[in-house]
C-alpha cells in the first residue's frame, strides 16, 4: 500500500462539496482519533477537514469556513479551551458551533461552558452519537441563519 502525503493549505478547502450535509473542522492531535471522526462523519455525508491542534485550527478556519468545529481538549501549542476562547473572541467565528470531543470530566465541561462550547461528546464515543451531535449543531446553525440570528451558542 502506497503512503499518502498530507497536503498543505489549499484553496479547495473553501469549495462546497455538492450534496454534503455540512462542513466539519475536526481538531485533534491524535491522528487515529482524527481519522476515526473523519471517516464516521464522511460516511454520513459530511465534508471533513482536519487540523492537528488549536493553532492549526485558527490558521485555517477562515479558509475552511466550517459549519461545526469539533475540538479535543488536550493538544500541543493551543488546547481546546484556548482555541474555543479565541474563536469566540473573533467576530467572524464567534457564532460557530463548537463541540468538545474529550474525556469530558466535570472540569472539562465547566471550562468548556465558560469558553462558549455548545456540545460535549465523551471519549470513547459511539459513532452514531458523534453524528447526532454534529448533525444537531449543523441544523441549529442552519435554522438560525435562516432566521437571521447568529449561529451557535446555546446548549442543547
Amino acid at each position: 500500500m502506497a503512503k499518502t502525503r498530507t497536503r498543505g493549505l489549499r484553496h479547495t478547502y473553501s469549495r462546497l462539496v455538492p450534496g454534503a450535509s455540512g462542513r466539519v473542522l475536526v481538531v485533534d492531535d491524535n491522528k487515529v482519533i482524527r481519522q476515526l471522526i473523519k471517516v464516521n462523519l464522511e460516511l454520513e455525508g459530511f465534508e471533513v477537514v482536519t487540523a492537528n491542534d488549536g493553532a492549526e485550527c485558527l490558521d485555517i478556519v477562515h479558509h475552511v469556513c466550517p459549519d461545526v468545529i469539533t475540538l479535543d481538549v488536550v493538544m500541543p501549542r493551543l488546547d481546546g479551551f484556548g482555541t474555543a476562547a479565541q474563536l469566540r473572541a473573533d467576530p467572524r467565528t464567534r457564532d460557530l458551533p463548537l463541540a468538545i470531543v474529550s474525556a469530558c470530566t466535570q472540569y472539562e465541561v465547566e471550562a468548556g461552558i465558560e469558553a462558549g462550547v455548545d456540545a460535549f461528546l465523551a471519549k470513547p464515543f459511539e459513532p452514531a452519537e458523534l453524528v447526532r451531535v454534529v448533525r444537531r449543531l449543523v441544523e441549529r446553525k442552519d435554522r438560525r441563519e435562516r432566521k437571521g440570528a447568529p449561529a451557535g451558542r446555546g446548549r442543547g
